[in-house]
């Protein structure tokens, strides 16, 4: 069953919480980095990208990166600008965007949790990607970041919550400059919500495959130089929000592709059936559009293949029938031609990239449905990479866990 551990929260005080709030690392490029977090010390960038504050064009796995990051977090912990908690606690966590709302547990999981599969996973981890965010947890003795966990709700959580915000006053209630609602109460006397996480069999991971890797990895190398390891440290654990999976929206993870056959279109009214003038955005499932030569076609999946929970998957279909044999994709993990899209961006931003040259191709997918995305990994499967887009995101820098 699962482990939901209350944590000594490292947290900017009201004042300063809007002004240190930040996009998690892996949304943004270096230099978007750079110029959101230009003019504002405080930000949370400083410690999740620093190399922003570095000589430009440096790699971000130089050494000096991690060990700014590393300045980066101490100076801002050891400044007015934070406090931490004396006390462990609990929080809850709400996020509202475009008037609908989502609201979570913020706490610390275990990675045992994680190692033994009661937090499941349903995307493989890029290695390179793995690796930095070990290095920036053990330098900074820290995970900076949260990542976004969901559970089939059968003790009542949200009615907990929903009572508890009712009555309570909250810590922050700040608004970003993407027009997103983030509010936090703190929760003392966690028993109960402890105990009734403590009867759910399984946590699926939403969001932040690389973090709860990562934070796995750096305990395992933390227990290994620490003589005395009992299991209880705090390098054992790392934060998270968990959401009841009725309260989670996904988006599309549409896709570019960089170059692409000259009679793509003529290959692929081979094989299906084509539409032209089509809606770039598909109204359901096993539809796919694809923006080409200042047009949208669509094509439909018409038999359904479930011999297991990843080959129902539009994307795992879009693989097998038209990325690898009439483009020859074979990876989209590591296959330098093709790119991903985030859904949040729409599609005109595949208009555009198609548009203005960058790329040749656009994909616009059906969204993977929170139901998909625990039957795969119910099954122990993984999905294709980039399968899922979770909006709004979390913030970072509001609640730090150190160790």
């Amino acid at each position: 069953m699962a482990v939901l551990k209350p944590f000594k929260a490292w947290r900017p005080q009201p004042e300063f919480a809007d002004k240190v709030a930040c996009v998690p690392y892996d949304v943004i490029n270096t230099s978007e980095a750079k110029e959101m977090a230009a003019g504002n010390p405080t930000s949370f960038l400083h410690v999740i990208r620093p190399e922003i504050d570095l000589p430009s064009g440096i790699s971000i796995y130089k050494d000096e990166v991690y060990q700014k990051g590393k300045e980066n977090l101490k100076s801002l912990l050891d400044s007015e600008v934070f406090t931490q908690e004396e006390q462990e606690a609990l929080y809850i966590y709400r996020l509202t965007m475009n008037g609908r709302s989502q609201t979570g547990i913020f706490g610390c999981v275990s990675v045992v949790d994680y190692n033994n599969d009661i937090i499941l996973k349903h995307e493989k981890t890029r290695p390179d990607k793995e690796n930095d965010r070990t290095r920036h947890i053990i330098t900074q003795q820290a995970h900076a970041e949260p990542v976004m966990l969901t559970f089939r709700d059968s003790e009542n959580i949200s009615t907990y919550m929903s009572a508890f915000t009712g009555d309570h006053d909250p810590v922050y209630d700040i608004q970003t400059d993407d027009g997103i609602s983030h509010t936090i109460w703190k929760v003392e006397e966690a028993s109960d919500l402890i105990e009734a996480f403590g009867k759910i069999p399984k946590i699926y991971v939403a969001d932040g495959h690389h973090r709860c890797a990562s934070a796995a990895r750096a305990a395992k190398e933390s227990a290994e130089k620490n003589a005395d390891h009992n299991g209880s440290e705090e390098y054992n654990y790392f934060p998270a929000v968990l959401f009841p999976t009725d309260q989670l929206e996904i988006l599309a993870y549409n896709r570019i592709v960089l170059s692409i056959p000259d009679d793509f279109l003529k290959q692929l009214s081979e094989r299906f059936q084509v539409k032209k003038n089509a809606q770039p955005v598909p109204e359901e499932k096993g539809t796919v559009a694809f923006y080409v030569n200042d047009n949208w076609y669509s094509i439909h999946f018409k038999d359904q293949d479930h011999s297991d929970p990843t080959t129902s998957l539009d994307i795992s279909k879009l693989q097998k029938r038209v990325l690898e044999p009439i483009l020859g994709i074979k990876d989209q993990r590591t296959d330098p031609n093709i790119d991903f899209v985030g859904g949040i961006r729409g599609t005109d931003e595949l208009e555009k990239l198609v548009d203005n040259g960058e790329a040749a191709l656009g994909i616009s997918l059906y969204p993977t449905s929170i139901n998909e995305l625990m039957d795969v990994s119910d099954a122990g499967l993984l999905m294709p990479p980039k399968s899922t887009w979770f909006e709004p995101k979390l913030r970072s820098g509001l609640l730090v866990h150190t160790f």
